[in-house]
């Protein structure tokens, strides 16, 4: 086959252009076309043959590449040759000309993956994001929204019905208008409001972080989204009351103390005496517990935590306890070793005392509001319950000592045991054993 040194110039044609190779022994070879100044064969050692381009600008030679031989015809390279020579001829550098269509089709190229990109991708990637910042109960909720329907449960013979949030999943994000989000909470809230009014703070949270990442930046906005049109046709919420009252206590703590479950029984009545959420509750562990000072050390959503009075009745409740694995809450038969969920058996208990709906949430609600009936500084309340400050001296100055709220907590417990007929133990009853 024919080869050349790299001053050789010869008038392309295509017999010459496939019978160019690299001499043995020589790393690379030139051959210029003499029709077309600037366009060049290059081949390589390796036996890669490309069409190349190569003129000078502010006095140095300047050479690229402009594709493989077998891929670019003869007459595509002169044409696209004499492109750059044109650029050259404008004192345009075809090197940087070449970087920037390569990044504007790179840009083009993201973009049209952008556009494909669905409600779904962008809250799976917010889920893995976010969730290390998220409570359980907070990435609990994000999953429930998302569930897709027909899915086996793992304690009921039903399928799983499909998530609030799960209908916009395969929604593309650029194609989400005000309209959509309408009908989807229209047609949602007609069936399960509470349930839909959670999964569109959830959605707006979600729409907010999208519109702030560089992957998602420019395909959401949420100004332009959550309308007032669409924020009004967000589920109002309804302002719940369900509580124990004064009167109640006796029946529910008899029917309450007579659930077989250990744990079950001591949870709920644990809810009632100490105001804290239920999820705060169940991951109580055996290391929160202080028996020695009578102190209890709660994980919860506000200050990350805190730590309240083990008050009598609720350290004997704890004492009598097993002590199988770290959680003080535990189950033989639960995979993670902690109890369940017990708002089934608590329903039952409320219906045999023959009391009308409680919820657990309802428990916490008592304790406030039974805490009235002593004249209790709402401060000192709100403190072992874990809310939120309200005013600027709760905010900034009070920091009520274990002692204070002791004195306080352990009267509250006294009073709802007495309303109860239960005698209240001594203090410091409760000592902490294992069993096995």
């Amino acid at each position: 086959m024919a080869t050349r040194d790299s001053t050789t110039r010869l008038n392309f044609t295509h017999a010459r252009v496939s019978a160019f190779t690299c001499p043995q022994g020589k790393r690379s070879a030139y051959l210029w076309d003499s029709h077309q100044p600037g366009l060049g064969l290059r081949a390589r050692g390796t036996g890669a043959v490309s069409y190349v381009f190569q003129r000078k600008l502010g006095g140095q030679t300047i050479r690229l590449s402009i594709g493989d031989r077998e891929t670019w015809t003869l007459a595509e390279a002169r044409t696209e040759a004499k492109r750059l020579s044109a650029l050259v001829d404008q004192g345009r550098d075809p090197r940087q000309e070449k970087a920037q269509r390569k990044a504007e089709a790179e840009q083009a190229r993201q973009e049209q993956a952008r556009a494909v990109v669905t409600l779904g991708d962008a809250w799976d990637a917010y889920v893995e994001a976010r969730q290390a910042d998220w409570s359980e109960s907070t990435r609990h909720d994000h999953d429930r929204a998302m569930t897709a329907p027909g899915q086996a449960r793992k304690r009921s013979p039903e399928k799983t019905k499909a998530g609030a949030l799960h209908p916009l999943r395969a929604e593309r994000l650029a194609d989400l208008t005000p309209e959509r989000l309408e009908s989807w909470l229209e047609r949602e809230k007609a069936t399960r409001p509470t349930v839909t009014a959670r999964g569109f703070r959830l959605l707006r949270a979600f729409l907010h972080w999208a519109a702030e990442h560089p992957e998602y930046r420019g395909l959401v906005d949420p100004a332009h989204l959550l309308t007032k049109a669409v924020r009004r046709s967000v589920p109002k919420p309804k302002t719940k009351g369900d509580c124990l009252q004064r009167e109640q206590l006796r029946p529910w703590f008899d029917a309450v103390r007579k659930i077989g479950n250990p744990s079950h029984c001591a949870y709920l009545q644990c809810l009632l005496l100490t105001g804290a959420r239920r999820q705060e509750l169940m991951s109580l562990r055996w290391e929160d517990v202080d028996f020695q000072w009578q102190a209890l050390t709660i994980r919860d959503k506000v200050e990350g935590e805190r730590v309240i009075p083990l008050t009598p009745y609720v350290a004997s409740l704890l004492d009598a306890l097993p002590r199988r694995n770290e959680w003080v809450f535990s189950s033989t038969t639960s995979k993670s070793g902690r109890m369940s969920p017990c708002t089934r058996v608590h329903g039952l208990a409320v219906q045999a005392a023959g009391l009308p709906h409680i919820t657990l949430h309802g428990l916490r609600r008592s304790f406030a509001t039974l805490a009235e009936w002593l004249e209790c500084p709402v401060g000192v309340v709100a403190q072992i319950q874990g809310h939120k400050p309200s005013a600027i001296a709760e905010k900034h100055y009070r920091r009520r000592p274990l002692d204070l709220l002791r004195q306080w907590h352990t009267k509250i417990e006294a009073w709802i045991l007495t309303e109860a007929g239960i005698p209240q133990p001594q203090a410091g009853a409760g000592r902490l054993r294992r069993v096995k």
